[in-house]
């Protein structure tokens, strides 16, 4: 089996890309099982229910968010939708789930979704004590388990890695915009990435306007948040290949276009 994980689609330019490249690497790399973060889709903060149904209608299984979840009001609507999943650490009384279990060539999947609370503002628990809770809830019903971590802190996510080293199948990062050259198996079996990457505007600074960001970092002064209005997209993502009868990963690949 072979599952992709598509780094944080940024904006309209995220979704054509995702669009002029997703079928075709489906058919090129015979991707099973396709997993995207999809919580900056809409302007960079949130999603829209459009962008939601356009990015299942690629053949997405699972669409993750992040800490921009409720960037767009509409979520409401659609949040219950089984393709959709938010922070598991979330407070509990937040609408939607932290997690899901699919079918996909015989196996059961659960794709769990976490947030970082290092350097992070969005209020949550303990994500090592919340995902410690689900696996023990799942862990005999599942045949693969699969974590976005959407952090800001590369020491908290490795730490996750180790965390749920020979208990979750993959761990990959989110939310930082730039993909890492870390991949790994580890020792007891584990796939890991600290963050998959961005799929949005090329020239950016992750994913934003160069010349407002630069004014920012060299003025301090207040600036307008804005994307960047390049058309030409970059697409960051990463392949687990899965043995079919040990359900181990045995081979990563970043894949980047």
């Amino acid at each position: 089996m072979r599952i992709l994980a598509v780094g944080d689609i940024v904006g309209k330019t995220g979704l054509q890309k995702l669009k002029s490249i997703l079928p075709n690497l489906i058919k090129e790399k015979n991707i099973d099982f396709i997993i995207v973060n999809g919580e900056n889709a809409a302007d960079g903060m949130g999603i829209t229910e459009k962008m939601y149904r356009e990015i299942l209608s690629l053949g997405v299984n699972v669409v993750t968010m992040g800490n921009h979840t409720w960037g767009k009001k509409e979520i409401f609507n659609f949040i219950d939708h089984k393709q959709i999943i938010r922070p598991a650490n979330y407070p509990l009384n937040n609408p939607g789930k932290g997690y899901n279990i699919y079918e996909c060539k015989g196996k059961n999947i659960a794709v769990i979704n976490l947030i970082g609370r290092t350097t992070m503002t969005v209020l949550s628990e303990n994500p090592f004590l919340v995902v410690d809770e689900i696996i023990n809830e799942i862990k005999d019903v599942t045949d693969i388990i699969i974590v976005d971590f959407h952090a800001e802190a590369t020491a908290e996510k490795i730490a996750l890695g180790y965390y749920l080293d020979g208990r979750a199948t993959i761990v990959f990062g989110t939310h930082t915009h730039v993909q890492t050259a870390d991949e790994i198996i580890l020792e007891k079996g584990t796939a890991y990435i600290t963050d998959i990457g961005m799929t949005g505007p090329k020239r950016s600074v992750i994913g934003m306007d160069v010349e407002v960001s630069l004014k920012r970092f060299a003025t301090s002064l207040p600036e307008r948040y804005k994307l960047s209005s390049d058309s030409e997209g970059k697409f960051n993502s990463c392949m687990f290949e899965i043995n079919d009868k040990t359900n181990k990963v045995e081979k990563v690949e970043r894949i980047n276009k």
